[in-house]
């Protein structure tokens, strides 16, 4: 999916505010702390809360193994002034569990309470639809959001996802199978958005 050039664990993305780059074995203690907060917890479909020390760094070794592949491209968001911690993860993957109607790559994200607010994930975001569709020339892209998420859902819209029909998959950290919309951009969606921006219009 990914091309050579993401496939070494020296690539990162950096954006006005943000380092994007591969997740290290020392962002076990971040992740499991961060990503195991019920608030951001239940906010995703894997990740459960508490978030064990093993299970996370268990999840640094899958993301690079599968940056490593080309499988996909999981990166850890940091603030350029500290790159050396993780302060929340965005990936584009395969398909998850969900049952939205779609086999397109799956962005998926979180960041750690303490930054909510910011603007720091759609930054993050659009960085990461970016590398997909300039970096590795993608097709389309999904992703999906609960629906008592509306913050996710405005991060999707600004990026230029559309909706895309209604799903459900089963959230470990709430023990239950929640409905979410899922979202779509198709490269010739993002090329006109990017070409609208170029010209000085969101």
């Amino acid at each position: 999916m990914f091309p050579d050039l993401t496939r070494d664990d020296v690539f990162r993305i950096e954006t006005r505010r943000l380092w994007l780059r591969w997740p290290m074995a020392r962002d076990a203690d971040a992740i499991a702390r961060l990503a195991g907060d019920p608030a951001v917890a239940r906010r995703t479909s894997v990740i459960p809360t508490p978030l064990p020390q093993h299970e996370a760094e268990s999840l640094v070794l899958r993301a690079r193994a599968g940056n490593a592949a080309g499988e996909g491209l999981v990166m850890a968001l940091c603030r350029r002034a500290s790159p050396g911690h993780a302060v929340g993860i965005i990936g584009i993957e395969s398909r998850p569990e969900t049952d939205a109607p779609t086999d397109a790559p799956h962005l998926g994200y979180w960041l750690g309470r303490p930054c909510w607010g910011e603007g720091l994930m759609r930054e993050a975001a659009e960085a990461m639809v970016e590398a997909f569709f300039a970096y590795a020339g993608g097709r389309s892209l999904a992703s999906s959001v609960m629906l008592d998420n509306p913050a996710s859902r405005r991060i999707l819209e600004a990026c230029g996802f559309v909706p895309d029909g209604r799903g459900a998959f089963f959230s470990v950290a709430r023990g239950e199978t929640v409905a979410a919309d899922s979202f779509r951009l198709d490269r010739a969606g993002w090329l006109d958005r990017r070409g609208r921006l170029a010209g000085g219009s969101a």
